[in-house]
């Protein structure tokens, strides 16, 4: 199953997807230990100007990055996409992925992310200016089109493998239906028949059995998982297990999903220091407790916690309870 994207092999075709506020450095280790063969940065902007800024401070670190480390930018300038795309690699990263796919409004209203398949010629400039400009790989992530009009994911997908492009991910709705609908594996399946690069399938897969049914279906190199892995990364061990034998993989205890949750949060509080790290952790912490049962009491009290101890302490005082209602329920 594994595919390769120019010189290097990735071995487990289940990819984290980037994600703004979400994908941090912490988030990145702890899901390529949970499985992802690839796991691709949080969007940095094109505009180098901006990146004194703390957030995109904390977006370019690549020390103890997984390799392939892969960097997504985002921007709607070909010059200053091929800047930042040099000044990346400079930096360290091993593969450039380009942003066509975001529909934020934010992020559109800048002529950025999957506002750029409203206009193909700046397309065709920003991949061209991008892949001659570094001597990596470049990768590419769209969506059908910007609305049921112009869904021109297919002709886009073709000038991306002609320029250079060495994989793209395709999520499986026009920038219109942002995440809402169902995805359009249809569209998919067309784009990887026209293609002999990798194609990566992303959108509406949240289980291991609909992970196989989309890969089978669509035939895709690759399954990209975004939001099903907030709060449950070990969804990439269950999805690779499951492509590999068609056999459910247990879900993990309530001490194993203890230890993950402790050690993503030490490495929160690690990485942006007390007050961010608090504050970070709390959305994290969030997500897992939509994992588990009775979690809400506990968010109300977890998310006025100012402290890094007093984090700590409360989760391991929460999990020991669950442990305890856990094995009496037994």
């Amino acid at each position: 199953m594994a595919f390769t994207i120019g010189s290097y092999s990735i071995s487990s075709p289940v990819i984290l997807a980037p994600m703004a506020g979400i994908t941090d450095l912490p988030f990145r280790q702890l899901c390529h230990t949970q499985g992802a063969g690839l796991v691709v940065s949080e969007m940095v902007t094109s505009d180098v100007r901006l990146w004194n800024s703390t957030k995109s401070r904390h977006r370019l670190v690549h020390d103890m990055e997984i390799s392939p480390r892969s960097v997504q930018i985002a921007g709607g300038e070909p010059e200053m996409m091929a800047e930042a795309a040099r000044l990346n690699v400079e930096q360290g990263a091993q593969i450039i992925d380009i942003n066509m796919g975001c529909p934020a409004k934010k992020v559109c209203n800048k002529a950025a992310g999957s506002a750029l398949l409203k206009d193909e010629p700046l397309v065709r400039r920003i991949l061209e200016s991008v892949v001659s400009s570094v001597n990596v790989p470049v990768t590419l992530k769209i969506r059908t089109g910007w609305n049921r009009e112009q869904q021109n994911g297919l002709r886009v997908a073709k000038m991306a493998e002609d320029i250079g492009i060495q994989a793209i991910a395709v999520h499986g709705r026009t920038r219109e239906c942002k995440f809402k609908g169902n995805a359009e594996y249809d569209t998919i399946a067309t784009i990887k028949q026209a293609l002999s690069i990798p194609v990566f399938a992303n959108g509406d897969i949240d289980t291991a059995q609909k992970a196989k049914f989309v890969k089978d279906y669509t035939q895709a190199d690759g399954i990209m998982i975004g939001r099903a892995a907030q709060g449950k990364p070990w969804i990439f061990r269950e999805i690779q297990h499951f492509l590999e034998t068609n056999k459910e993989l247990p879900p993990p205890s309530m001490k194993e999903i203890k230890a993950l949750v402790m050690k993503h949060v030490s490495a929160l509080h690690q990485f942006y220091g007390e007050y961010s790290g608090v504050r970070i952790a709390r959305k994290h912490v969030g997500w897992y407790l939509n994992t588990l049962t009775n979690g809400n009491e506990f968010r109300r009290l977890f998310n006025r916690i100012e402290g890094v101890s007093e984090q700590l302490t409360a989760l391991e005082l929460f999990f020991t309870q669950q442990e305890t209602q856990y094995i009496a329920c037994r």
